[in-house]
C-alpha cells in the first residue's frame, strides 16, 4: 500500500510539474498559424491563438488565401491574394488581433517562407519571376528592394537569416521536381551578400520512401542560438524534424514522435517548439507545442469541421 501510495504521489508531482512547464511561458507568447476553412474550397485565413491552445480567433476574415509564414515581435506576415488574381500573391503585415493590414512590396511573390533581420527592419522573400531564381532583401520601411540574390538552381525557396543576419539557409534543387527528377530538395547555405553556397543536406541514397513531391528537404528553422537548423524530411516512410549543423558536417533526427511532423517555428527565446503534426492518412492536422528541455508535446488544436491547422508562427504579445 505504501509503495502505491508513493508511486501516485510521484505521478502527481510530475503532472503538476509538467503542466507547470508548458504555463510558464503561456503569457508572454501568441501562436498564428493558418487554417483552411472548408475542404474543396480555397479560404485559408490566420488564426492566432494563446500557448495553451486558448482564444483562438481568425484575425484575417477575408474570403482569399492567406498564409502566414513569419513573424517579429507583434508583427505577422502573411502572403494574399486579397485584390488580385487567385493565387497571386503579395506581402501584408498585420498586428495580432488582425488590424492594421498594410501591403507591403508591390512584386509578386511566391508561396514560401520569409525571413526578417536587423531588427525586423529587413525581410527576405522569394519573387514570382519568368525564368529567374532570385531572393530579394526588402527594406519595410520603403517596400524597396535592398539586395537582389541570384541563386543558380532549377528551384528556390523558403529563405531563412541566421539570428545574426549573416547567412541565409534556404530549401533548393538542380532540378524541378517531377516523378522522373533523379535529384530533389536540400538545404543550401550562402553568405548574405550571396557568397559563398553550398549544400549542407543529403537526403539518404538508400531510402526510397519519399514521392517525387514529398519534402525531402523542407523549410529551414534556425534555431535561436543559431548552432543549428531544423528542418522537415520525408524519411522511413514518415515525415520528421531533423537537424543539420550550418556547415553541415553533423546532421540527425530531432524529433521522434508517431505522428507525421511537418512545418514549425522556434519560439525566439529557443524553449518551444510548435509544430503541425498530421495522422497517417493525413485526414488531421493540428498544432503542438513541445518543450524543448524535455521534449513533451501537448496538443493545442483538433480537426475541426475539415479545417486543417497548419505552419504555426510564434508571435510576441
Amino acid at each position: 500500500m505504501k509503495t502505491i501510495i508513493t508511486l501516485a504521489a510521484i505521478a502527481l508531482v510530475l503532472s503538476l510539474f509538467t503542466v507547470n512547464l508548458f504555463a510558464q511561458k503561456d503569457d508572454k507568447y501568441l501562436i498564428a498559424f493558418n487554417v483552411l476553412e472548408k475542404q474543396g474550397g480555397d479560404d485559408y485565413e490566420v488564426y492566432i491563438m494563446g500557448m495553451d491552445g486558448s482564444g483562438r480567433k481568425n484575425i484575417t476574415n477575408n474570403a482569399d488565401v492567406a498564409w502566414t509564414y513569419h513573424a517579429y515581435k507583434e508583427k505577422i506576415f502573411f502572403v494574399s491574394d486579397r485584390d488580385a488574381c487567385k493565387r497571386c500573391y503579395f506581402l501584408y503585415e498585420m498586428d495580432t488581433d488582425g488590424s492594421n493590414v498594410k501591403k507591403l512590396f508591390d512584386q509578386r511573390l511566391n508561396d514560401s517562407w520569409m525571413s526578417t533581420r536587423k531588427n525586423g527592419r529587413e525581410i527576405i522573400v522569394t519573387p514570382r519571376l519568368e525564368n529567374e531564381r532570385q531572393f530579394y532583401v526588402v527594406d519595410l520601411s520603403s517596400g524597396k528592394i535592398v539586395k537582389k540574390l541570384p541563386i543558380d538552381l532549377a528551384r528556390i525557396g523558403d529563405p531563412a537569416f541566421s539570428p545574426d543576419g549573416k547567412k541565409i539557409v534556404f530549401r533548393g534543387a538542380k532540378e524541378k521536381p517531377s516523378p522522373t527528377s533523379k535529384t530533389f530538395d536540400e538545404l543550401y547555405i550562402m553568405n548574405a551578400d550571396g557568397t559563398g553556397l553550398r549544400q549542407i543536406t543529403k537526403y539518404p541514397q538508400d531510402d526510397k520512401t519519399a514521392d517525387w513531391h514529398n519534402y525531402h528537404a523542407g523549410p529551414p528553422q534556425w534555431n535561436p542560438n543559431g548552432k543549428f537548423i531544423t528542418y522537415q524530411s520525408v524519411q522511413n516512410g514518415k515525415s520528421s524534424i531533423y537537424a543539420v549543423a550550418p556547415d553541415g558536417k553533423k546532421q540527425w533526427k530531432y524529433t521522434d514522435n508517431k505522428l507525421s511532423e511537418g512545418w514549425h517555428n522556434w519560439s525566439p527565446d529557443g524553449q518551444w517548439l510548435a509544430i503541425e503534426m498530421s495522422d497517417a492518412k493525413s485526414t488531421e492536422y493540428s498544432i503542438h507545442l513541445m518543450n524543448v528541455k524535455t521534449k513533451e508535446l501537448k496538443k493545442l488544436t483538433k480537426l475541426e469541421n475539415g479545417k486543417y491547422h497548419q505552419s504555426p508562427v510564434f508571435v510576441e504579445k
